[in-house]
């Protein structure tokens, strides 16, 4: 993807904010049990910067932990979106690659879904710049888990009818820059599930940048030979998205 085609996937999640609050999916307990265990420190009482926050699917949940958590988000209507569902969270505006925080000011940042819009040669030192001392870089993606055999079709026909379709490639590859900071690096996996409606899956569609970026006339024909693709497999309307979500954990020294 070149930076321009980038930077308009990056731009396209403001006109989707309220399909993306509404059908993306959440992140398990067990998730934040592992930050807290590789960070080595509780969330509760933590300062906390949840960067590319988005519509607040994480931030919400790391502020019910105990986190005093402020929004970074860089498009108005996802942080409109935010605000609209969660008053309470503070939100500023801004991007990982120049955070809008002092020196020393939090001991995690976070990013759930969001660090690879960054450019890591940027991000990483921003957010050692505003870590404490023993702080984290926290960095998790809900990935689906294409090893299903309906997911792998799925990924196949939106690869194929979609110009502007991409997925994240390994993690390896868009955490591999962090090696070249003074950072203890570790990670973990969590594996989960969800139920949802095939109304939610295409919900769910239209919240990715590849379908909002799509000419309208192609998004939609895409988007409804999808539905009936999976009505075909979930006659019911019920669909399980089995899931694991990708997380590392990055410690600045003491």
């Amino acid at each position: 993807m070149t930076d321009v085609q980038h930077q308009t996937h990056a731009n396209s999640f403001g006109a989707v904010a309220a399909e993306y609050d509404r059908a993306r999916p959440s992140y398990p307990p067990r998730l934040f049990e592992e930050i807290e265990r590789l960070a080595g420190r509780p969330l509760r009482g933590a300062d906390v910067l949840d960067v590319g926050a988005g519509t607040g699917i994480a931030t919400r949940l790391l502020a019910e932990r105990g986190a005093r958590v402020i929004a970074v988000e860089p498009s108005g209507g996802m942080a409109a979106q935010l605000h609209a569902v969660s008053p309470e969270i503070p939100v500023v505006k801004g991007v990982g690659d120049d955070l809008p925080c002092h020196d020393e000011s939090a001991d995690l940042v976070t990013y759930a879904q969001a660090f690879h819009w960054t450019d890591p040669d940027r991000s990483i030192p921003e957010a050692l710049r505003v870590l404490r001392p023993g702080g984290a870089l926290v960095l998790f993606w809900n990935l689906k888990d294409r090893s299903v055999d309906w997911l792998a079709e799925q990924e196949r026909r939106h690869a194929a009818a979609l110009p502007s379709y991409h997925y994240y490639g390994t993690m390896n590859a868009v955490t591999e820059p962090l090696s070249r900071h003074p950072l203890e690096v570790s990670g973990a996996t969590v594996r989960w599930e969800r139920t949802i409606t095939v109304d939610d899956v295409i919900t769910d569609l239209r919240s990715k940048s590849y379908f909002a970026v799509a000419e309208p006339e192609l998004r939609e024909s895409v988007l409804a030979d999808d539905r009936a693709w999976l009505l075909g497999l979930f006659p019911d309307g019920r669909v399980v998205e089995p899931y694991t979500v990708d997380l590392t954990v990055a410690v600045k020294p003491r």
